[in-house]
């Protein structure tokens, strides 16, 4: 059941993970969060995967957000468990330490676009329709909403944002700096692929301690992030693919990299 309701293809280094509820609009329920948490868990290790892009099954929604129908039969010790777990996930899709993607064609509202948020990148289709929808319902984005959101759109952006419970379409997310790009209906994953592949071209250890830096020295004062970004640096220093990267360069040709 679970590997029914989160599906796992890679190919050419690129691991797609697809929320597969197409009939729920890809809602998170327990199973779901629980199948989405076993395959990032899966994915975390693996050094043949380059990059991993989130989707949604169907051509309605990226996800949803919680199921509500599920949530509407929960005790109060279920929905604070129910929370953990999804405060949960996007804490693990964050900590990945390969480049992600969420490829959003359809609805983002709510859980859904936290887990948008969680991604290094996003890239959204025409038909998209995205946002943080919880103060019409009473409660306020509680899975990360409220802190990624800021910064990559900005402080008084994102209160307006939340406050209004506003739904964006891919341009005008775009435009907000809500997302890096938008694409026809159907070709977010192949927009996904073709900025991984680029990725590839660069040491897999360079990208990893690369994101380490960026993502540890976000938000702290730069002394402290200039150390971490030596530290992450020592880390590429002595790799067998640097000495590659110099030979290559003296060879003129491209370099061939192996993740040592």
């Amino acid at each position: 059941m679970s590997e029914e309701l989160v599906l796992l293809d890679v190919t050419e280094q690129v691991a797609v993970v697809t929320l597969n509820r197409p009939a729920q609009r890809n809602a998170l329920n327990r199973p779901l969060l629980e199948a989405l948490c076993a395959r990032i868990e899966q994915l975390a290790p693996r050094r043949d995967v380059r990059a991993v892009v989130f989707t949604g099954a169907g051509d309605k929604s990226f996800c949803a957000g919680a199921d509500l129908k599920e949530r509407a039969g929960m005790s109060e010790e279920q929905t604070r468990s129910f929370l953990r777990l999804i405060r949960g996930t996007m804490d693990l899709v964050e900590g990945l330490p390969m480049p992600t993607f969420a490829a959003v064609d359809g609805f983002a509202f709510g859980g859904g676009c936290e887990l948008m948020l969680a991604c290094d990148f996003r890239v959204l289709t025409e038909r998209a329709t995205v946002g943080l929808t919880e103060c019409a319902l009473g409660i306020i984005p509680g899975a990360g909403g409220t802190q990624r959101l800021p910064r990559l759109v900005g402080l008084a952006r994102a209160k307006e944002l939340i406050f209004t419970a506003r739904r964006l379409s891919g341009p005008d997310a775009l435009a907000v700096g809500l997302c890096e790009y938008v694409t026809p209906a159907g070709e977010a994953v192949a927009k996904c692929r073709a900025i991984a592949d680029e990725i590839k071209k660069c040491a897999p250890l360079a990208v990893e301690a690369a994101k380490s830096a960026i993502v540890g020295g976000y938000g702290i004062g730069i002394q402290e992030g200039l150390v971490l970004e030596r530290r992450a640096y020592e880390v590429t220093l002595f790799t067998t693919d640097r000495v590659e990267a110099l030979a290559a360069f003296r060879e003129k040709r491209p370099a061939v990299f192996q993740g040592k």
